[in-house]
């Protein structure tokens, strides 16, 4: 049996924000941008990009003691009425306080407006303008969450360069969706990042958002199906403020593993076998 999802993909602007009342001022406008959107037209699930709620710079992150927030924070407050407004899940980042560490995180509102999970990033980047280790401390465990029957699996930036937990996520435990949430800012490695995104898509058959924020050193989000060919490219976003309502039906994950049987084909274990060494 396939399932549908109506997901609203915001490829927003984040402007600078140095203390709290940036912060929140910058959370009542994206709210209210959210609630027209459904208004308009209503979608099962939102998605905001990495690190949504703040700047990602080393001015913010000086100012964690202040804008880290538990998992219902004033990001949750600000985004939970509209998710019980509108029946719609959201999925958003903000950097969150765990005892004494800071983490880079995800958290999820269900459509009821109470909240449905939270997600660590597992890598911290520490090259081009990334200075994550600087600041946070690494997750520790997995998540994945179900709208309309679909199941779905967020990682965060960094992330998606690591083939093994993509495959794990969606070949072990299932996932239809990857939602990958980025801060992608223009530096060396911006370019590989697009390609990275096609690979995870195509090697686990799954659909693929890579959702970056918007602005002229950032952008370019990407949604990728099950399957990319030279008739069905990836749908590219601009640099500037995005709200793209993107369709899902998981009975194109079946037809194109009927097709390509890429992940019906996959051996259980390949460290497992004997290695055979040819003349030196």
């Amino acid at each position: 049996m396939s399932a549908s999802l109506k997901i609203l993909a915001c490829q927003v602007d984040v402007p600078p924000t140095p203390d709290v009342a940036a912060r929140d001022a910058h959370l009542d406008r994206l709210s209210s941008l959210i609630d027209d959107a459904l208004t308009e037209e209503r979608a099962d699930l939102v998605v905001l990009p990495e690190l949504s709620s703040i700047d990602y710079s080393r001015e913010s992150f000086d100012q964690l003691a202040q804008l880290a927030e538990p998992l219902d924070g004033p990001s949750f407050h600000a985004l939970s009425p509209i998710a019980r407004k509108h029946g719609a899940s959201i999925l958003y980042g903000f950097p969150r306080i765990a005892g004494n560490r800071y983490r880079i995180s995800l958290g999820l509102i269900g459509s009821d407006g109470e909240e449905a999970g939270c997600f660590d990033k597992l890598h911290l980047a520490q090259y081009g303008a990334s200075m994550e280790k600087e600041y946070f401390e690494p997750g520790e465990a997995l998540f994945m969450f179900e709208v309309n029957g679909v199941k779905l699996a967020p990682i965060i930036c960094y992330d998606l360069r690591f083939p093994e937990l993509s495959q794990t996520l969606c070949q072990t435990h299932g996932a239809q969706v990857m939602l990958h949430c980025g801060a992608y800012y223009t530096d060396e490695s911006y370019w590989s990042w697009h390609h990275f995104v096609v690979t995870r898509a195509l090697e686990n058959q799954v659909f693929m958002l890579s959702l970056n924020r918007a602005g002229e050193t950032y952008g370019g989000s990407l949604f990728c199906a099950p399957w990319v060919d030279e008739t069905q490219e990836p749908e590219r976003f601009p640099k500037a403020e995005t709200l793209k309502r993107i369709h899902i039906d998981t009975g194109q994950i079946a037809q194109v593993r009927a097709d390509y049987t890429f992940v019906a084909d996959t051996r259980d274990v390949y460290d497992g076998l004997d290695l055979r060494m040819g003349p030196t």
